[in-house]
């Protein structure tokens, strides 16, 4: 009896370690091709996104460069001399372009976009400044002394198109 159970271990205690091995040798090969159909899956989805992203960054880039004071200036008369009208109608174009890109804030990286938000409540800031000014009489007078602020410093755009050139080229270039 004891030969009988001596001999059953001797057949049972390989099998058993071969199994083990098996198994777990087939549990890394599926845990690895899992890995592979993900990143191959990433790697698609990406691929496909890319496109959005840079268009995304494109809108915003001439987001930024129609709220440059000088070019909104040129492309928004006024349509009175009242200069509190026209600072509205400044205000009221940018607000306007601002919420027309507002979908493409989930191509790009949060801190992007902050940039984008600050540029474009700094010109506001920059309109409403110059409308407060005593010198400001009439509509023609806020052009003249936005345009002269703007000779006078670097305008809020400038940082943000330079950070949006910055995160292309790491989009593009990893």
């Amino acid at each position: 009896m004891e030969d009988k159970i001596f001999d059953l271990l001797m057949y049972t205690i390989p099998a058993i370690i071969t199994g083990g091995i098996a198994y777990f040798f087939f549990r890394d090969h599926m845990q690895n091709e899992d890995r592979r159909r993900r990143y191959l899956l990433h790697k698609d989805s990406q691929k496909e996104a890319l496109p959005l992203r840079l268009q995304a960054y494109e809108r915003l880039s001439l987001f930024l460069e129609r709220i440059t004071p000088a070019k909104l200036l040129i492309r928004i008369s006024p349509s009175s001399s009242d200069k509190e009208i026209y600072e509205s109608l400044l205000i009221k174009s940018i607000e306007q372009e601002f919420d027309h890109n507002l979908s493409q804030q989930i191509y790009m990286s949060d801190q992007c976009w902050n940039i984008i938000i600050a540029a474009k409540n700094t010109t506001i800031q920059l309109i409403r400044k110059a409308g407060l000014s005593e010198k400001v009489t009439s509509a023609d007078k806020l052009r003249e002394v936005i345009l002269t602020e703007m000779m006078e410093q670097e305008s809020p755009s400038s940082a943000a198109l330079a950070f949006i050139k910055k995160e292309v080229g790491d989009i593009l270039n990893p």
